[in-house]
Order: structure tokens, then sequence, then C-alpha cells
């Protein structure tokens, strides 16, 4: 790609890294019946591809999650300062937040350690629960993730995500039904797992708490191969933004530290 700078090709290895993990989730579950989390999906590619791919991915998380954090700092996708904007800034810094725990788990395996808990979203409910009005806590947090489900649907039926694409790129049909099928798969396991955060704060018990992998063993058979398959296709459809995404503000370091220096 010419005239490609470092920060954009970071986040490029970001959509890259993403797309390996989506599909390796996918894959997991359709031919081999095992329901996985981003943590387990990521320990499969580590037996599969070594420690070097994982590191790479590693990094590919790290340029992500700082640019995705650059949307709420700096609006860097130009969303504006309305509700609607507001919320998709917050998205965006809760999405580098996600990625940059991503880029943590993948280190830790990279470099011979067990990386996060597959019990990470057990773990969190009983961190919070110890502490004072913990169970309003997880009512938050089953909210934001409820609209955030509804925001990948949304996304979905509207085929919002086109609107990031090359155009060149964009028009395809068969584009649009990858990232359409994608995005409603992970509308449902947000959807699964803010419900798991509701019952963990109903009950007050941790154990309630679930995650991707729970997601996955509770829906039935039958729908869990379309949401497996809906979420390989999201890995396929992160190839494509890994290549075609048109990266809104490339130089967002500079601008992190011209801000910052003002401040």
């Amino acid at each position: 790609m010419p005239g490609i700078n470092g920060f954009e090709m970071l986040a490029r290895l970001g959509f890259a890294a993403r797309a390996l993990m989506y599909a390796a989730i996918g894959y997991l579950a359709l031919r081999l019946g095992r329901t996985e989390d981003n943590e387990g999906a990521l320990a499969y590619i580590q037996g599969v591809g070594g420690g070097i791919l994982l590191g790479i991915m590693a990094i590919g998380f790290l340029g992500y999650g700082v640019w995705r954090l650059s949307e709420a700092l700096i609006d860097t996708e130009g969303q504006g300062t309305g509700a609607k904007g507001i919320a998709q800034r917050l998205g965006g810094g809760v999405s580098g937040i996600i990625h940059l725990f991503l880029c943590w788990a993948a280190i830790g395996l990279a470099t011979g350690g067990k990386g996060s808990s597959s019990d990470s979203a057990e773990q969190g409910a009983s961190t919070a629960l110890a502490l004072p009005g913990g169970s309003w806590m997880l009512v938050v947090v089953a909210a934001i993730l409820l609209a955030l489900a509804a925001f990948q649907i949304v996304k979905a039926y509207r085929l919002g995500f086109l609107k990031h694409l090359d155009p060149a790129v964009a028009g395809r049909p068969w584009i649009a039904w990858v990232g359409r099928a994608g995005y409603l798969a992970r509308g449902v396991v947000f959807a699964m797992t803010a419900l798991f955060m509701w019952e963990a704060s109903r009950q007050e018990r941790a154990a309630a708490a679930g995650g991707m992998e729970q997601a996955l063993d509770r829906i039935p058979d039958d729908w869990q191969v379309l949401v497996a398959a809906g979420l390989f296709l999201f890995g396929v459809f992160s190839a494509v933004e890994a290549v075609y995404r048109r990266i809104t503000d490339p130089q967002v370091l500079d601008r992190l530290r011209r801000r910052v220096s003002a401040g």
C-alpha cells in the first residue's frame, strides 16, 4: 500500500490478528466441536503457529487497541460530541481496552505463561461482587453489553460497517453478507454475555457470569452452528478490513502528543 505509515500498519495488523482469532473460534466450534473464548482461541493459535505468530498478533492487538482508544480520546472517526457520537466513541474505547487485554494475554502465552484465565468473566464478576455495590456494577456491565449487542445487530441490518471500507470493495455483495453474518453473530454473543452478567448480579453469584465460550455452550446445537459460522465469517470480514479499511487519521499518535502538550 503506497504511503502507509507505521501506525496505520499496526492498526491493519490488529485487524489481521482479530481475523485469525475469530476464524479460530469459529473453526474450533464448527470442525472440532470445541467452544472457546478469545483466550482459548489464542492458545489454539499458539499450538498451531507457535509463539512468534502469537507475538506478532500481540503487536497487532496493541496497535488496534491504541487506535480504537484514539476514537474516544480525540474523535479520529469524526463522530462528534452529540449523544450518538459519544456513544460510538465510548464503544471504540471499550473495544480498545478489550484489545489491550488481548495483547497482554497473547504476550503471556507467547512468552511461556498461561495468559488470561478462561474464566475471566467469572473472575471479574467475583471481584465486583466483593466491592460495595458490586451487584449494581454488574447491572451496569450487563446494560453496556446489551447496548453493544443492539449496536452490532443494527450495524448488521443497516450495513453500517461498509462505510468504513474502500469504496472499491464496499459495493461487493459478498462482503456485505459476510460482514452482516459476522456482526449478527457477535450481537448474539454480546446479548448472551449480558444475560449472564444480569444473572450473576441477581443471584449475587460470580459463577453465573460467562463469556463467549459459555454463550456458545448455552445456545442450542442448531443455532450454535449458525453463530459459530457467523463468528468465522467475522474473521473473514476482519481480514478484508485489514486490507481495505479506511484509516481516517493514521497520524493519531502525533495528535495525541499535541493534545498532551497543549494540556
